[in-house]
């Protein structure tokens, strides 16, 4: 094998190995760059303001490695990782974001139909200052950058070069254990809640495949964490959530309830998650129907 070949493939373009050696070495250093500027601009101080500051970070350093793969390497749209113009169809939003609150929403409901969750009154101590209405708002500018960049990382550019390389199923698989994996870290984490995670990267890449829209699998990140913390006042990949008015606590198994990790890490939450694929399957089937009929 020549030093070429090793490189590049028979089409001229990098492998998909040093592909995603670059992006990383070009997020990395946005990143560095990013980091030294919070302090001195934003000099965050409270845990959500570090994370909310985390977050804008990786994302702004996300989508400057894109532009930089995309742009300078790969010679190619938006489009390629689901981030083109047509991709954010107001259809393909509003998918996501049914499927991803309904999806983990019903399972808890039945949960609480069966008592293995419960509410009780949060408590002058424990409840969040202020309104429902201004505690969602917030969670919702927390949560929109927060969803927009994990996606960006785990199911874009890394996501789009896996599939060319090595087919839609190998990058399903290796993204999604990857974003099971780096969610190990997280408060309560475990070997059932990793394998949860893990699960929920099939479900946002299988929304991703199915719609042909990154913004899709966005909305439906974004919708399942605002639901888990403003609709069920509770944690949210294991962090908790300080909420007013009412808190759920866990009354039940934890195989089913998701224990410390809430209730995405419940088997509720994995058979919500295999439901809603099944049903975006179907609806695509017959719409494919349809139009073939027609």
């Amino acid at each position: 094998m020549t030093a070429r070949a090793f490189f590049f493939g028979n089409d001229g373009r990098l492998r998909t190995p040093w592909k995603w050696v670059c992006f990383l070495f070009v997020l990395v250093v946005a990143m560095a760059v990013l980091s030294v500027v919070s302090v001195y601009l934003v000099r965050p101080t409270t845990y959500w303001q570090k994370q909310t500051v985390a977050f804008w970070s990786l994302l702004l350093a996300g989508l400057f490695a894109h532009q930089v793969m995309l742009r300078w390497v790969d010679r190619r749209p938006w489009s390629f990782v689901g981030l083109g113009r047509i991709q954010a169809t107001l259809p393909r939003l509003a998918v996501g974001l049914l499927l991803g609150s309904a999806c983990i929403l019903i399972p808890s409901g039945v949960l609480l139909l069966v008592r293995w969750l419960q509410t009780e009154p949060a408590g002058a101590s424990g409840g969040a200052v202020g309104t429902w209405l201004s505690y969602a708002a917030t969670l919702a500018l927390f949560f929109l950058p927060q969803s927009l960049a994990e996606e960006v990382m785990a199911r874009g550019y890394l996501f789009a070069t896996a599939r060319e390389g090595m087919g839609w199923k190998g990058a399903l698989l290796l993204t999604s254990v990857i974003f099971g994996l780096l969610h190990y870290g997280n408060p309560g984490a475990d070997v059932q809640s990793t394998l949860l995670v893990t699960l929920a990267g099939v479900f946002l890449g299988g929304i991703l495949l199915l719609t042909d829209s990154l913004y899709a699998a966005w909305m439906a990140h974004f919708a399942w964490n605002w639901s888990m913390a403003a609709v069920l006042h509770t944690a949210v990949s294991g962090l908790p959530t300080t909420a007013p008015g009412y808190r759920i606590v866990d009354s039940g198994p934890d195989w089913a309830t998701g224990g410390s990790w809430g209730p995405e890490g419940g088997v509720g939450a994995a058979l919500g998650m295999m439901a809603g694929l099944w049903a975006l399957m179907a609806w695509r089937r017959r719409g494919r129907t349809t139009v073939n009929e027609s």
